[in-house]
């Protein structure tokens, strides 16, 4: 059995001392206020839990879709590594950047170049990345791209939905389970028009073609269990809340799922464990369990 935890949006603190003035003429000023406002919907010690119970369940990879930092400053990103090295070795952690992680564009490269080595196995910078784990494959993809003031939303290209084929096509010849991972969500009507991926319906038409067992994706900041149409039958599409939600206000409390892959080519099953925080006693416990497939579109209470 593999056992892949799935984790998203953590929004890590942002560090004291944020840098020169000079890197806050951009959209960062305007998403530095809007922080100020809804700061109280990140708590570091709900973080700290939920990796903690992660880490007690021992998964055999952990795949995080995106949004570590708040404003993709340079000392945010060097805190987010050094964070990032206390979830586990970077072969057992897979990233995918989100959209609060490429912010602005100066400096993007530099920056992305600082979390290569959780993107992939090798040295290309460019996406898809793919991991081999075990009987799984994991399609790493980036969605995240530097926005107008006041969007958030994604873009994959035509590059990247190309070569998310090819990985796929190559995958299944070799038998494993496709896992595809990225920030924005591949379906309609989990985020606004504003904060949706652009080319998600070029994403699905991929998925419709060249199939998939699994994808897994963050930015809503809740729970949403759905289904992308694949060659052979439905793909489920998992989302889960920030994983420093203590919830109260306008998402739901942190989640996390873990997800259990059996069985080999042609025969997998898949059980999901939903893991969360109980806001009352401050636990961390299990919220629920289900198998795969069988889902139905929507975002869950």
């Amino acid at each position: 059995m593999f056992r892949l935890a799935h984790l998203s949006d953590p929004h890590l603190p942002s560090p004291a001392g944020m840098g020169p003035l000079r890197e806050w003429a951009s959209k960062r000023t305007l998403s530095r206020l809007s922080w100020r406002r809804k700061h109280y919907e990140h708590d570091p010690a709900v973080l700290a839990a939920l990796t903690a119970d992660i880490a007690a369940h021992s998964p055999d990879h952990i795949a995080l879709t995106g949004d570590l930092t708040n404003f993709s400053t340079p000392v945010e990103y060097a805190a987010a590594v050094t964070w990032l090295q206390t979830l586990g070795p970077a072969r057992d952690v897979t990233v995918s950047p989100g959209n609060h992680d490429a912010l602005v564009a100066d400096g993007q490269a530099e920056r992305f170049a600082m979390l290569r080595p959780w993107f992939g196995d090798d040295e290309r910078t460019e996406f898809p990345h793919v991991r081999r784990r075990g009987t799984v494959g994991i399609v790493n993809l980036c969605s995240a791209i530097p926005t107008p003031p006041l969007f958030a939303g994604g873009r994959l290209g035509e590059v990247q939905i190309a070569a998310l084929g090819e990985a796929l096509d190559q995958l299944r010849r070799e038998g494993l389970f496709r896992v595809v991972m990225l920030h924005h969500p591949a379906l309609d009507g989990v985020v606004s028009k504003r904060k949706s991926l652009e080319d998600a319906g070029a994403l699905r038409a991929a998925l419709a073609r060249h199939g998939a067992e699994l994808v897994l994706h963050g930015h809503g900041h809740e729970a949403v269990f759905g289904a992308a149409q694949g060659p052979d039958g439905p793909i489920p599409v998992l989302g889960v809340p920030s994983a420093s939600s203590p919830g109260g206000g306008r998402h739901p409390p942190a989640r996390w799922h873990a997800i259990e892959i059996d069985g080999a080519k042609g025969a997998f099953s898949v059980t999901v464990i939903a893991r969360g925080l109980d806001p009352a006693t401050g636990v961390i416990g299990e919220l629920g369990r289900y198998a795969l497939p069988g889902l139905t579109s929507g975002i869950a209470a």
